[in-house]
């Protein structure tokens, strides 16, 4: 039996520094757009401060642009929600920082809750309408890659919120 390790046969891939990836300075997979949105989340002094609700519409604001990127900060009051939606040409990750937002898709619905940290990740075109469905405020967060250029607005299904009509014109994030 050969006693070999893959250490022995390869050599320790940091002693040859030239055949490392250099780290990037900004995300360029799913995985590096999600931990993207879990660091903003984790620091809320970054965010907490800028949050306001508007009782007339969800509020949104662009907290952050990178190359080919952006993340928003959005408030949900109870009973408003983004209406059916994809985001074009961008994927996105979509993550609750607080309260609870019920997603409706063409598979059925999905609460997603701020105490699991709760986060979705979806491709481009992917269709869906997000709706405070609770009763207390929500706060949510969405990266988009590449930036948010368009958000083709679809005929509602059966959901709650297409019953209420809520933000059914909307263009803002969702």
């Amino acid at each position: 039996m050969n006693s070999d390790s893959d250490l022995q046969i390869a050599g320790d891939i940091l002693e040859v520094p030239h055949l490392l990836q250099p780290p990037r300075e900004h995300p360029a997979t799913v995985a590096e757009f999600a931990g993207l949105a879990r660091a903003v989340a984790a620091d809320r002094a970054q965010w907490a401060h800028l949050v306001r609700y508007d009782a007339t519409t969800r509020w949104y604001h662009r907290l952050r642009t990178g190359p080919g990127y952006e993340v928003w900060l959005l408030s949900w009051l109870p009973g408003q929600g983004s209406g059916r939606h994809d985001h074009g040409p961008s994927a996105g990750v979509l993550t609750v920082l607080e309260g609870t937002l019920t997603e409706h898709t063409a598979r059925g619905t999905r609460a997603l809750a701020a105490g699991a940290g709760a986060q979705r990740v979806f491709a481009p075109g992917y269709a869906h309408e997000v709706v405070n469905d609770a009763l207390e405020p929500a706060v949510s967060l969405h990266v988009y890659f590449p930036g948010l250029t368009e958000m083709p607005m679809h005929a509602p299904q059966c959901s709650a919120g297409a019953a209420r009509g809520a933000d059914a014109g909307s263009v803002a994030t969702a």
